[in-house]
C-alpha cells in the first residue's frame, strides 16, 4: 500500500526541486514513487497540476506498438500503428492513475497565490536516506496518510528541528 504525502512550499520552483531530487533518489533505490505531482497556484489564483507521467502519451506509445505488430501481421503496419496510437491515447487519457486530480486541485485551492505543493504517493522508502536529502528545502506538511509518529518525524525534519 502506498502512502500519500502533500507538502506545501513557498513557490513552484522549490516544489519542482524537491520532486526532481526525489526522482533522482528513485534511481538510487532508496524510494519508490507511484506518483509525484507539483501543484501550483498562480498569482491569479488558478491551480495547475504538473504531473510527471502522462497517461495519454504512454497509452499512445503502447497502442502504436501493438497496432504496428498487429498491422504487420495483416501487411498494413503504418495503418495499424496509427489506429493503435489513437486508441491507446484515448484510453490513456481516460485513465487516472496515482493521486486523484480533484483531490489535488482541492489542496491547490488551499495554497496562497504563488504557492505550490508537492504531492507524492510513496510505495517504499528508506527514511534515513531520503529525509536528509529533502530537509534543506523546508516545507509545511499539508496532509499525509502516514502514522502519527512518521508524520511528526517528517514535520520535524522539514522544520529543521
Amino acid at each position: 500500500m502506498s502512502d500519500l504525502i502533500a507538502v506545501a512550499y513557498p513557490d513552484k520552483h522549490t516544489a519542482e526541486e524537491v520532486r526532481d531530487r526525489l526522482l533522482k533518489l528513485t534511481t538510487e533505490r532508496v524510494i519508490e514513487l507511484e506518483d509525484a505531482v507539483v501543484v501550483d497556484r498562480d498569482e491569479n489564483g488558478r491551480v495547475k497540476l504538473h504531473q510527471v507521467h502522462n497517461p495519454a502519451a504512454r497509452g499512445a506509445m503502447g497502442g502504436a506498438l501493438w497496432g504496428g505488430l498487429i498491422g504487420f501481421l495483416f501487411l498494413a503496419p503504418l495503418l495499424g500503428m496509427a489506429i493503435g496510437a489513437a486508441a491507446g491515447g484515448a484510453s490513456g487519457a481516460m485513465v487516472d492513475v496515482g493521486v486523484n486530480d480533484d483531490f489535488m486541485r482541492e489542496l491547490g485551492n488551499k495554497l496562497p497565490n504563488g504557492g505550490a505543493a508537492l504531492i507524492v504517493l510513496v510505495r517504499k522508502i528508506t527514511p534515513d536516506k531520503v529525509l536528509p536529502e529533502i530537509s534543506q528545502y523546508g516545507g509545511e506538511v499539508m496532509q499525509t496518510s502516514l502514522d502519527d509518529e512518521s508524520e511528526e518525524r517528517l514535520r520535524e525534519v522539514l522544520q529543521g528541528t
